[in-house]
């Protein structure tokens, strides 16, 4: 193929006609080439269809550098003709004022600014190999199905949906396409920082477990569908068994049951004898969904440890006896009475 004629794969099911889609662009090669590609796309003869817009947002670090960014976009989007929006944020003062990381801070002041765009999507350039890294930083943190699921294709909240067009490219062929193009595009000195996780994951593990099997990028993206379907199918199954199940509050002496009235607390309860009798996947579920009812996320870790609480097969240093109790992170409490797994949150 001549490279005037490489091609990027957008998922154009995520691209509704007559629907006006922002594309966020940091100037790097990701998003540089997913706006060019959505150009492209749009002015062939079988057009998306779409009013196409870009969004850079400015996070107050790296100062010349991050200023440099800011005009390349803003020059990228004058020669292609696509209306431009630019946002200044500090994120410094995010991570003083909400005791935020650096990652984090930048990342929830960027898609705060991005939604509050008057679009009706937002377009990020989230890839394969972002993928993968996602889900293996995910695994190394003990995280469930939900967590193995990755970047979703598409996210439905308030304001615009947030779409990833690219979730199924390669970063060796964004980079192609760029080339074939001549496009330069911007490169962050932040990606080199081997003190953040993901780009320790990025060029230390990813590169050693490619030995083993040269396709892991591709097998990490697969699980996280995989995982993606799993946890669809049960989200749909849950509520009416949570509505049997789950137990607002602590009982009380004479019957009845009380919640407590201290400002930030949480607490609701299970009953052993009906969670002996779910298998263990749906127990394991009715479990963790319970408690995310009182704004908790276990790990897989908890989970173990609770069940093992409950009596539920063993985890070192768990007593599945009455009157036993795990403080776990999070002031997240659980306590076994003779009859319920009692599980309060304070904060």
């Amino acid at each position: 193929m001549a490279k005037g004629t490489i091609m990027l794969p957008l998922d154009a099911a995520l691209l509704r006609k007559g629907e006006r889609v922002c594309c966020a662009v940091s100037g790097g090669a990701d998003s540089t080439a997913m706006l060019l590609a959505m150009v492209e796309a749009n002015a062939r003869k079988e057009s998306l269809g779409i009013e196409l817009s870009a969004a850079h947002v400015h996070h107050g670090l790296r100062g010349a550098e991050a200023d440099a960014d800011e005009a390349f976009v803003r020059e990228l989007c004058q020669r292609l003709g696509v209306p431009l929006t630019l946002v200044h944020v500090d994120t410094p003062a995010r991570m003083a004022d909400e005791g935020e990381g650096l990652e984090e801070a930048a990342r929830n002041l960027r898609y705060e600014a991005l939604r509050g765009l008057p679009v009706d999507a937002i377009a990020t350039a989230h890839h394969l190999d972002d993928q993968a890294e996602t889900v293996l930083m995910k695994l190394l943190r003990g995280a469930w199905t939900e967590g193995l699921a990755g970047i979703a294709p598409e996210v439905q909240a308030d304001g615009p949906r947030t779409i990833r067009p690219l979730l199924r490219v390669r970063k060796a062929e964004i980079l192609e396409f760029l080339e074939a193009r001549g496009q330069a595009w911007r490169e962050d000195s932040t990606n080199r920082d081997l003190s953040l996780t993901r780009n320790r994951v990025r060029h230390d593990l990813l590169p050693v477990l490619r030995q083993f099997n040269p396709q892991i990028d591709a097998l990490l993206a697969g699980m996280a569908d995989v995982a993606r379907d799993e946890e669809a199918y049960w989200q749909d199954q849950l509520p009416p068994l949570l509505r049997q199940m789950v137990l607002p509050g602590k009982p009380v002496r004479g019957g009845g049951r009380a919640s407590s009235t201290a400002v930030g607390s949480a607490s609701c309860a299970l009953e052993i004898e009906r969670l002996k009798a779910l298998p263990a996947a749906m127990r394991r579920r009715v479990l963790r969904a319970a408690v995310r009812g009182l704004g908790h996320r276990l790990t897989a870790e908890e989970t173990a440890k609770i069940l093992a609480l409950a009596g539920f097969g063993g985890y070192p240093g768990v007593l599945g006896k009455i009157g036993s109790r795990l403080e776990l992170r999070e002031g997240l409490r659980v306590e076994r009475s003779a009859r319920e797994l009692q599980i309060s949150r304070q904060g």
